[in-house]
């Protein structure tokens, strides 16, 4: 069945499922293999951000109504299995930073241009040419499930995105991404519908009520997330395959991007959005599956552009700015450079923390790096 690469309620379902039922949903790699495994960041630097992200779906929910609560259990999930080949997922993934150009990342204003590191997969580690010397566990996670908008909903999303874009309409890059008729791909809708999808859909960039590109690092086995269902079906959909990230995914392409397969558990809470309050976005129980790294460096971020010497009021996005530029600066007094120490905190399983939001005028936030990801002494 075609993927689909927009959020829009009348995507034809691949696939109908009952309440209860256990299925496995095989995911390409999020930009349709674009990226190669080479030495190269020219593909990192050219990808047609058009087409992203490749979502499988839409998987419709038998009784599934406006309303109802879609229950989401993770039983497993992972690279392709036991494949050696071109295609992210097949023993090898991959972390980008985008070019300010073309997307950017969390720290474009520092590193505007393109960069790539190579991970290859020995069972749950993950380990790089690019860069030496570290090895590490993931926390294997889907970076993008929800389920669809209902035209209302998709309504509201577009208006407020353009009122958002038009604040600052030639910003580089973009303050968001409004509908793209380029590229769009609407599963098995043919004619108007398929054109609707292109005028309308929203791309699926940023997460939303629906869910989305949410790159929590925990939502990996054993998770269970409850989805608002927002139109007939549910119509639940997804991919973006993470072998590892760390919190943020700050290079934008941060996370070990890969293909692979995801074994899911669905079922319904009806009328569960009005018993449980859930108004707009779904609540996650993360899995226990995680690495045991329990002594970390710890980098702490407050919200001041050093810079300028300009204090900013309480803003945890600055603050975390700095804080991941303080690691990164740490760690090139180590022997990595500036890209190399941006690849790894988006890729490793650091943890990130909104430490202190209330001593004003300073937000405070930091960032967890486990020490024993390296095999030499960082202390």
């Amino acid at each position: 069945v075609p993927g689909h690469n927009r959020w829009h309620p009348d995507i034809p379902p691949a696939v109908t499922v009952r309440p209860g039922s256990s299925i496995r949903v095989e995911c390409r790699e999020w930009t349709d293999g674009q990226i190669g495994n080479n030495d190269s960041a020219n593909d990192v630097r050219d990808v047609d951000l058009s087409g992203a992200h490749m979502l499988s779906g839409p998987i419709a929910i038998e009784g599934a109504e406006p309303g109802d609560l879609l229950v989401v259990d993770i039983l497993d999930l992972g690279p392709v299995p036991q494949e050696i080949g071109d295609a992210p997922g097949q023993g090898w993934g991959y972390t980008g930073i985008f070019s300010k150009a073309n997307g950017g990342g969390f720290l474009t204003d520092h590193f505007p241009d393109a960069y790539k590191a190579i991970w290859d997969f020995s069972g749950q580690a993950a380990t790089s040419r690019h860069i030496p010397g570290v090895k590490f566990t993931g926390i294997t996670h889907p970076g993008l499930f929800g389920t669809a908008p209902s035209p209302e909903l998709l309504a509201r999303w577009n208006a407020r995105e353009r009122a958002l874009i038009a604040t600052d309409p030639d910003r580089v890059p973009p303050l968001a991404l409004p509908p793209l008729e380029e590229s769009v791909l609407g599963g098995t809708a043919t004619g108007d519908a398929l054109a609707a999808i292109g005028r309308d859909g929203a791309r699926t960039v940023p997460p939303r009520e629906n869910g989305g590109n949410h790159d929590i690092k925990n939502f990996t086995r054993g998770s269970r997330v409850f989805y608002p269902v927002h139109v007939p079906g549910a119509l639940f959909s997804g991919g973006d395959l993470h072998f590892s990230q760390g919190d943020g995914e700050i290079t934008f392409c941060g996370a070990i991007e890969m293909g692979g397969f995801i074994d899911f558990h669905v079922d319904l809470i009806k009328g569960g959005m009005a018993t449980y309050g859930v108004t707009t976005n779904p609540i996650l129980m993360p899995g226990n599956v995680e690495p045991r790294y329990s002594e970390f460096l710890t980098f702490i971020g407050i919200s001041v552009d050093h810079g300028s010497d300009t204090n900013h009021y309480n803003d945890a996005t600055l603050a975390y700015e700095n804080a991941c530029m303080n690691a990164i600066r740490y760690l090139e007094k180590f022997g990595y450079s500036g890209p190399q120490a941006y690849l790894l905190l988006g890729a490793a399983p650091i943890e990130g923390r909104v430490s202190g939001v209330v001593d004003i005028p300073n937000a405070c936030c930091s960032l967890y790096l486990p020490t024993a990801i390296f095999d030499h002494d960082i202390r």
